[in-house]
């Protein structure tokens, strides 16, 4: 594998032993979207495909359900927390043909390459380098393999995301060093900007499909604890303001019976290597 030089904030990040123990509970909240993007892929039996940014494994575990016992997974990601985490949870559902690896797929050789096809839910939109990342994963993939992976649509087009409750006590983020893009969740909503890097990357027939998904969740799949506003960087002075900014976001999406209506407003890209 390569030096780790890259993405070196959100390997640092991810590999905090928080995002394992809140995981079932944030997952909920993007359950319904495995399906759409499965559909995208038309798997087959017997493919190798390559989860990219597997987080928990969700998305792996369906995957290799549908390729079946001659096919094969691999789900990478830069936190060990969540590698365990997925491996754990393969193993506690008798998933036989899916492995997890720590591994950053902007840079990294990924082991079991070449693949038939590439997918992410989610777990694309933390890289440095965009198109190096896109090129790399391309590289892991067969001619005329599949792409297909989903991002958030613009920040704008998700209001009942939490972080818009807290971003008046975050400092403005430094401007990403020379031939660095900005991460985040949101940082692949720029559906031209997004298809042109796929389109640097060498991927070909770049396609995106934008989805306005009603899913109904419980609160704290959207809430954001004490851990995580501390974690993203608010003073201790004013997490006691922050967290009742929280309060009130969530109350303003609660239903009488304590769970919260939400539209996913995400997109999905496909492309072919």
């Amino acid at each position: 594998m390569a030096a780790a030089a890259t993405n070196e904030a959100e390997r640092r990040r991810w590999n905090d032993e928080y995002w394992a123990s809140v995981w079932p509970s944030r997952e909920q909240l993007t359950d319904a979207v495995t399906d759409v993007l499965l559909g995208h892929l038309g798997l087959a039996a017997g493919q190798r495909v390559l989860d990219v940014g597997s987080g928990g494994g969700r998305t792996a575990l369906a995957v290799a359900r549908r390729v079946g016992a001659t096919g094969s997974v691999v789900g990478a990601d830069i936190s060990r927390p969540l590698v365990r985490y997925a491996t754990s949870r393969a193993e506690e559902q008798g998933v036989a043909n899916v492995r997890f690896v720590v591994a950053d797929a902007q840079s990294e050789s990924i082991d079991g390459a070449p693949f038939d096809a590439a997918a992410s839910q989610f777990g694309v939109m933390f890289f440095e380098e965009p198109r190096t990342a896109f090129a790399n994963i391309r590289a892991h993939t067969v001619p005329g393999g599949s792409l297909a992976f989903a991002c958030w649509q613009p920040a704008d087009r998700n209001p009942w995301h939490a972080g818009h409750a807290v971003g008046r006590f975050l400092e403005p983020p430094p401007p990403p060093a020379p031939g660095k893009s900005p991460t985040g969740p949101f940082s692949l909503g720029d559906a031209t900007r997004t298809a042109e890097v796929l389109a640097a990357a060498g991927w070909a027939g770049v396609e995106r499909t934008p989805y306005e998904l009603p899913v109904t969740v419980e609160q704290e799949a959207i809430a954001i604890d004490d851990a995580q506003l501390a974690f993203m960087g608010i003073p201790d002075s004013q997490l006691d303001e922050a967290r009742r900014a929280v309060d009130r976001h969530v109350a303003g999406l609660r239903r009488d019976d304590g769970r919260c209506d939400v539209v996913l407003a995400f997109q999905v890209f496909t492309a072919t290597a």
